[in-house]
């Protein structure tokens, strides 16, 4: 994602994550900085954070939103392992 991502655009990767974490995956969201947007990281960061509490009630934060380079990343991870199938024998 960018800083200027559009509403839609931010519901649809939403939909995909919240889809990744019931299967039992981890989800990384970034959002990246181009050129000038590098002066705009408090907005990445509300992104971040908005896309986290969509997610509240199917994931936790396993790394919390921090910079690293031109980028911002949080690791989320699913509350329950429901997704995942054990191994028989």
């Amino acid at each position: 994602m960018h800083p200027n991502t559009d509403v839609h655009d931010f519901q649809f990767k939403a939909k995909h994550a919240a889809n990744f974490l019931e299967e039992g995956n981890k989800v990384k969201v970034s959002v990246i900085f181009k050129g000038r947007e590098l002066a705009y990281t408090e907005q990445g960061e509300e992104l971040i954070n908005k896309f986290i509490d969509t997610l509240t009630d199917i994931a936790k934060v396993e790394v919390s939103p921090k910079m690293e380079g031109r980028s911002m990343s949080a690791i989320l991870v699913p509350l329950s392992k429901k997704g995942k199938k054990q191994k028989q024998g």
